[in-house]
Order: C-alpha cells, then sequence, then structure tokens
C-alpha cells in the first residue's frame, strides 16, 4: 500500500514537472515538442524523482534538505519554474492548485 501510495505522489510530481518543461520549451524555444536541451532537464528531472529517498513524505524539491540537482540542473529548473509557474493559472488551473 505504502509503495503504491509513493509511486501516485511520485508520479503527480513528474505530471507537474513535464507540463511546466513543455510550457516552458513551447513558449521560449518554439518547439512544438520538446527541444533537446528540455528533453534532457526532463529526463534528468524524473530519475531524480524516482530515486527520491523521501518518497511519500517527499517535501517539494526547493524545501528538501537534500539537494539531489547538480548545481548547473537545479538553475535550470528553476528558470523553468520561474516561468511557468505564474502561467500554470492560464494553462492548466487544476494542475496549478495541486502543485501550490
Amino acid at each position: 500500500m505504502l509503495k503504491i501510495r509513493k509511486m501516485q505522489k511520485i508520479r503527480k510530481e513528474k505530471d507537474t514537472v513535464e507540463f511546466m518543461i513543455r510550457l516552458y520549451c513551447r513558449r521560449r524555444h518554439g518547439a512544438e515538442g520538446l527541444c533537446s536541451e528540455c528533453e534532457d532537464l526532463l529526463r534528468y528531472s524524473q530519475a531524480r524523482l524516482d530515486s527520491c529517498p523521501f518518497g511519500v513524505s517527499k517535501k517539494s524539491c526547493r524545501k528538501c534538505s537534500i539537494h539531489c540537482y547538480s548545481p548547473e540542473m537545479r538553475e535550470k529548473i528553476r528558470e523553468v519554474m520561474r516561468y511557468s509557474g505564474p502561467r500554470m493559472f492560464l494553462y492548466s488551473p487544476f494542475e496549478a492548485f495541486r502543485h501550490i
């Protein structure tokens, strides 16, 4: 049961991060899908979420005591979040409320 809850929570986090990266890439890079840079960031973030040691009790990555992102990737995801976060309310209000 605990493993299923962990998988659901991580799945929701992955979906939110993917939505934000896709929104960022579409609006900033003009790509229909994902450009190679954003594709790499998405794969990296999903791998980090898969290996999160906190699982169900996971906080947001920003508040986490363990920073598992490399400094370069952390800066990239911050840029994506800064751009996409406020715009989520326009494109997917439900996703935005769930994220908050």
